[in-house]
């Protein structure tokens, strides 16, 4: 078997649970990051340096927006650039656990990618709807600004929700969690959250009667889902401080 085909298999044996992600992220990205990890092995590319190609392409993408006017071609250009630097976004961690495992440098950096990432990309459609949109009322501006806002606070609460468990498992010297299946129906209800969905949506970028309403759509999506999530991830986080309860032993 050829090294690409070789590391190609090892991969799939070595995904993350697909507990709760939505239906791009699931079904399309994560088999698209999991050919460029497995060629970036066979090339020797280390998982920050695939990071790096991810950052490239994204920001390119990114700076298209802001600094073009909206066409036809532009949005093409602008939705490949998206949809490879997050392809390569899958593939930073897949080639980490294919390499043995990530580092805490590499999570970091990782992290802080996407947290630029998720806030320059709405200031860019900000700044484009700013310099180039025909819209007739200024309100219309704060729809990217709030998506700045909700992607950044969404982003932040995930990751906190997990960290905070990490650290309480870790205390207590209890297992992590058993996988459990993902739910096909789950992810296909949570597509208004998907990255890959808004990443699809700048194909329209040049069509302003149609790329305005559906970028609206997605915003009002991402809001409802963390209005909901929240309470949720609140009651979960307050669960790891409730009193394991007593258990009684037979025969004393």
């Amino acid at each position: 078997m050829s090294a690409f085909g070789d590391a190609l298999t090892r991969l799939a044996s070595a995904q993350k649970s697909a507990k709760g992600a939505p239906a791009y992220s699931r079904f399309v990205n994560r088999k698209l990051g999991r050919v460029l990890a497995a060629a970036s092995y066979v090339v020797g590319l280390t998982p920050n340096q695939v990071t790096a190609v991810s950052a490239l392409f994204t920001f390119t993408g990114i700076a298209l927006i802001a600094l073009v006017e909206p066409a036809l071609w532009l949005g093409v250009a602008v939705c490949l650039a998206l949809v490879v630097g997050y392809a390569f976004d899958a593939a930073d961690g897949q080639l980490a656990r294919l390499r043995g495992g990530g580092s805490p440098s590499g999570e970091y950096l990782d992290h802080m990618v996407d947290s630029l990432k998720i806030s320059a990309l709405h200031s860019a459609v900000l700044i484009s709807f700013y310099r180039f949109f025909d819209l007739d009322r200024a309100a219309y501006l704060l729809i990217p600004i709030g998506f700045t806002i909700v992607a950044a606070v969404m982003f932040f609460g995930m990751i906190l929700k997990d960290l905070l468990a990490r650290a309480h498992r870790a205390a207590a010297g209890a297992p992590p969690p058993a996988p459990q299946a993902p739910s096909t129906l789950r992810s296909l209800l949570v597509i208004p959250t998907d990255y890959g969905l808004l990443c699809a949506s700048f194909l329209l970028l040049g069509v302003e009667d149609v790329f305005f309403p559906l970028y609206a759509l997605i915003f009002a999506g991402n809001l409802l889902f963390l209005a909901a999530a929240s309470v949720k991830w609140f009651r979960e986080v307050a669960a790891l401080a409730s009193p394991e309860p007593v258990r009684e032993t037979a025969g004393r």
